[in-house]
């Protein structure tokens, strides 16, 4: 079985260049952060994107070391990581149980 590049340095990541590894930051090619993007540009600027199963798990790996390096292993972290779980995981559930919930309105009586 061929694992490819599981549990392996990014393809851009050199140690005599970037130095230590970040699990948060992106090795690759620079672009133009989104936030600079004009509005004619958006096609080209997606289409330059690398698109797939794999590239959306190094995003959401890449987000959740951000979160983790701000919030959660700081010497003083606050109560912030705790609220953040707390009100996704609300939000999670809600939409979940949505359709059993959207109904309660029209009963007449509880």
């Amino acid at each position: 079985m061929d694992w490819g590049n599981w549990g392996k340095y990014p393809k851009g990541f050199d140690p005599a260049i970037h130095g230590a590894f970040d699990p948060a930051k992106y090795y690759g090619k620079a672009d133009i952060p989104f936030g600079e993007v004009k509005l004619g540009e958006v096609g080209s600027w997606i289409s330059r994107r690398k698109k797939g199963p794999v590239t959306l798990a190094q995003m959401i790996g890449r987000a959740y070391w951000r979160w983790q390096h701000k919030y959660v292993l700081p010497k003083k972290s606050g109560v912030a990581p705790f609220f953040h779980v707390a009100v996704g995981s609300m939000i999670f559930f809600y939409v979940v149980n949505y359709p059993k919930i959207r109904w309660h309105g029209h009963y007449k009586y509880h």
